[in-house]
């Protein structure tokens, strides 16, 4: 008899209006102080572990089928308990079997696990994805492209955006935010540059910008979506580094609850589920409620069909854990604190969080992004970061000749002494160390991203290739944000800079045919017979 979790969805003690909730239902502007009783459970996950509980004769896919004996390898990979519950979707007993209805409507573990997390991020609605913000990225464009081909766009997105522009054959308006070379960081756009950018191409279909930045620095996403809305359009937020706002009171709010529409939030990034894990969040108010039905079919065809019940099951714990421990929020925000004082403090290193709050992007930062300036420290950013994985086995999120970029998950408090000792013992130069300038400027538009990616290329070597418009999006990794666009004319020194990236030890090139950027793929130019 397949066991039955039905009791668990009774237990969540969901809504009577759960499954038919609408887009207009205002959001609450912070996570509630007072966690509700449904919020520790895990209706999803939950299910997993009761069937994985009982003694199976699996005889359907994955190959495996449970056993760590049909493949040892995996085992040691995932353990025994990650193969026990890597069943398939829609499995009887999880969503065949296992659901309630509410308002005459099917309610399965995986839509009452979505619905718990919209509720705890203040959407209207949720859709858990397996293929990582990138996946969400290409959703969002898509939902652009159903809404119209030209959109305005900030310049500083993830290569997966680019990705989703070109597959969609969407024409963006590029907005381009501030830029902090010294750092090598990219940061947002204002509310004016964007109601700039809406006047100057009436004919955009939505907002597509990304807050926060990598480097922590978060737009003022409340005013930018009442000018979008007051063009008409809808705005759309790439927050995968902040899947953790609106959680506690000392995070900033997330973008969902400041009138954003639709949310891309990389959960495994700052929430803590497992790698390649995410969510789509729905807005709230009439833009929302424009594109739902367009959201939902959009995801329903980028999503596998066997999407993994393990990365399922992540977000829905995930979810769980960081709304109802708080006090790991604040031990791991106290860690972070510490950290940044003692930099505050140090005679040799820089806390670079005035340069990240630095300009009218920037409204607020993220306290879990702790930005060391090694600049004047005698060491370079970069190889501050090769002897901490060499010497001490500590890895931190990125280094740039001029700073090392600290994650702190959410709900992960850092041994800061650990750190501080490592930090402190880093050799240092007695001449200052060379520091060349990290981002090359935009390289010029010779055509548009798709017509570029799709058109007939050449590959020729790095020396050949400046001045030719390239038929890849290259994108120094990380961050992602790609410094040469399908189109653009490579400029001496992007290529310079992309080499450079290349050539460095824990240096990668996104979108690279040639992993040490020797050689470059260019857009085929007509032959001088082809002109005859």
């Amino acid at each position: 008899m397949i066991p039955s979790v039905g009791h668990m969805l009774a237990d969540t003690h969901l809504h009577p209006d759960t499954a038919n909730r609408t887009a207009t239902t205002p959001a609450p502007t912070q996570a509630n102080t007072a966690i509700d009783p449904r919020q520790h459970t895990a209706p999803y996950a939950e299910a997993l572990r009761s069937l994985a509980a009982e003694d199976w004769q699996r005889l359907h896919v994955p190959a495996h089928q449970g056993s760590p004996d049909h493949a040892p390898g995996l085992a040691e990979v995932v353990g025994e308990a990650g193969m026990s519950i890597d069943f398939p979707m829609l499995f009887s007993g999880v969503d065949q079997d296992n659901w309630r209805m509410i308002n005459h409507d099917r309610v399965t573990p995986i839509m009452a696990a979505q619905q718990l997390a919209a509720e705890a991020w203040g959407a209207s609605r949720t859709w858990f994805i397996t293929n990582g913000a990138s996946g969400g990225n290409h959703i969002g464009t898509t939902v652009v492209r159903g809404l119209g081909r030209e959109f305005v766009l900030q310049r500083s997105v993830h290569s997966s955006v680019i990705d989703g522009v070109t597959h969609a054959e969407l024409r963006p308006h590029f907005v381009h935010g501030r830029v902090d070379p010294g750092l090598g960081s990219s940061h947002g756009v204002t509310p004016a540059e964007v109601d700039f950018a809406l006047r100057e191409h009436p004919n955009s279909a939505a907002v597509y910008l990304v807050s926060p930045s990598y480097f922590g620095a978060v737009a003022d996403i409340a005013a930018i979506a009442e000018v979008a809305h007051r063009h008409d359009v809808p705005l759309i937020v790439d927050e995968a580094w902040g899947s953790h706002f609106g959680m506690h009171p000392k995070l900033p709010v997330n973008a969902v609850r400041l009138g954003a529409d639709l949310v891309i939030s990389s959960t495994h990034k700052g929430a803590g589920s497992l790698a390649q894990s995410a969510m789509v969040h729905l807005g709230h108010g009439p833009q929302a409620k424009r594109i739902e039905t367009l959201v939902d079919r959009v995801v329903k065809s980028y999503q596998s069909t066997s999407s993994s019940a393990i990365l399922l099951s992540s977000l829905d714990e995930a979810r769980r854990h960081l709304v109802t421990h708080p006090e790991a929020i604040e031990t791991a925000l106290d860690t972070a604190e510490e950290i940044r004082t003692r930099v505050k403090n140090d005679t040799r290193f820089r806390d670079a969080t005035p340069d990240i709050l630095g300009g009218h992007d920037a409204i607020d930062n993220d306290p879990f992004k702790v930005v060391i300036d090694t600049r004047g420290a005698g060491i370079t950013g970069s190889e501050a970061q090769y002897q901490l994985i060499r010497d001490h086995r500590i890895y931190c999120e990125l280094a740039t000749p001029s700073a090392l970029l600290l994650l702190i998950g959410a709900t992960s408090p850092v041994d800061v002494d650990r750190f501080w000792t490592a930090l402190q013992e880093l050799p240092r130069s007695e001449a200052e160390p060379e520091r060349p300038i990290v981002l090359p400027g935009s390289c010029q538009k010779r055509l548009d991203i798709s017509d570029a990616y799709f058109a007939e290329s050449q590959t020729v070597p790095f020396a050949e290739a400046v001045g030719r418009a390239s038929a890849d999006s290259l994108a120094a990794y990380p961050p992602g944000v790609p410094n040469v666009l399908p189109g653009e004319v490579l400029s001496a020194k992007a290529v310079d800079f992309l080499r450079a990236t290349a050539a460095a030890p824990s240096g990668y090139v996104r979108g690279a045919q040639d992993s040490r950027m020797d050689t470059f793929a260019v857009v085929a130019e007509p032959s001088s017979t082809d002109l005859s």
